[in-house]
């Protein structure tokens, strides 16, 4: 018998299960009806990594004497290998003794990030729409949520003036910025423009900016580090991680970059949390990252073709969108007759057995828009495709 009176901690309270966690478990029961629903919502690729990488990995697991606790700083290799990357492909200059912290998945940074720096109601700027783990973090650490609008009509690009008049109106002090380019969920690509004026605004208002880089290697020529700008070492740490951009999602390998300060800082909290990454993931995530431009060359590639035929499928839901996105996903908006993307969704997921994402999980300026990923094969989106065309949406 459960005892009711042992209650959750408060800090719970309005924090629910994340969407893709609850939403699985009922595709789950779909499929169990035999219902065998195509998955076209969460951007895990579907890809392996490169074989040198596996091998990598077995040859490293086989030695003797890497199956201890590691170092909390992670082994220099890695950390030398995350230096290179940042210099051959973003034109960043980091210590790697002292400027890099890897992590288990660049997730779990975003939570020290919050740990490390949130009092109780500080506040935070959080994109609407956005990645909803950046809110949830936020209020787990005691924080504040602050939204602020991203519209189509900017290209999903910050409005200063607003940004300017939430720190000025705050009863409370606006400790940190969350930002993404290339976009997640809209796919709007990294300007070095708004790099600029966002490491001014954060400069003007000493407030730390948290940019989370996973997408920049994903249908995009121009990878981009907000680490470029001058001066931004001042104010911004930056995510990265190796989930998307070398299909390795589930070895949880990312990585954050900032100042040796803050690398210091976040430390203290990260080492009373794990005992380290398992070194051998860490020297096949350093063979990955020597991996050239012929491996997201032929990573794009394929993402390409699976692009047109998300195009197609969209296009059949009467949904418009952009071509010039970024990342594993494309976002559209939902046709004028549709309540909304959680409409859409549902519509298609019960008359058709496809899912694609509601846009609204990513805030309410994301309600009138769905996403779809790219993390299936050309079969699948071809049987997606079939089954939009034959099901009774309208």
């Amino acid at each position: 018998m459960i005892k009711e009176s042992i209650k959750t901690a408060t800090r719970l309270d309005g924090i629910g299960e994340y969407y893709f966690s609850t939403k699985l478990k009922e595709i789950d029961v779909l499929n169990k009806a035999g219902k065998n629903i195509i998955n076209l919502g969460i951007g895990s690729p579907d890809l392996p990594p490169h074989p040198d990488v596996i091998e990598e990995l077995n040859k490293q697991s086989q030695r003797p004497d890497v199956h201890a606790y590691q170092n909390y700083k992670g082994s220099p290799i890695l950390r030398q290998a995350i230096s290179n990357w940042y210099a051959q492909w973003y034109n960043v200059e980091l210590d790697p003794v002292s400027e890099i912290l890897p992590l288990m998945g660049s997730k779990e940074g975003i939570m020290h990030i919050c740990m490390t720096y949130l009092d109780k109601d500080d506040i935070v700027l959080i994109p609407n729409p956005g990645y909803p783990t950046y809110s949830s973090a936020v209020r787990l650490a005691g924080g504040q949520v602050a939204a602020y609008t991203l519209d189509e009509s900017k290209n999903w690009a910050p409005d200063f003036a607003e940004l300017d008049s939430i720190v000025l109106s705050a009863n409370h002090p606006v400790k940190m910025l969350f930002v993404s380019y290339p976009h997640m969920p809209t796919g709007a690509s990294s300007d070095r423009d708004i790099f600029e004026k966002l490491v001014r605004f954060a400069i003007k208002h000493d407030i730390l900016i948290i940019h989370d880089n996973p997408y920049s290697f994903i249908l995009n020529d121009s990878p981009m580090s907000m680490l470029e700008i001058h001066g931004a070492k001042e104010v911004v740490i930056e995510l990265n991680s190796l989930s998307k951009s070398h299909n390795m999602a589930g070895w949880r390998v990312g990585m954050i970059c900032a100042a040796e300060q803050r690398i210091n800082e976040i430390i203290r909290f990260k080492s009373n949390m794990d005992s380290g990454m398992f070194l051998p993931v860490q020297l096949a995530a350093a063979k990955a990252l020597e991996l050239g431009k012929d491996w997201f060359d032929q990573l794009n590639e394929v993402y390409k073709e699976r692009r047109e035929k998300v195009y197609e499928l969209l296009a059949l839901l009467k949904c418009t969108f952009h071509t010039d996105q970024n990342g594993m996903f494309v976002w559209a908006k939902c046709p004028i007759d549709c309540k909304d993307g959680f409409q859409l969704s549902d519509d298609v997921l019960y008359n058709a057995n496809v899912f694609i994402t509601p846009g609204g999980i990513f805030g309410s300026a994301g309600c009138n828009f769905v996403r779809v990923s790219l993390c299936s094969t050309n079969e699948k989106l071809d049987e997606a495709i079939k089954r939009i065309k034959t099901a009774d949406l309208w």
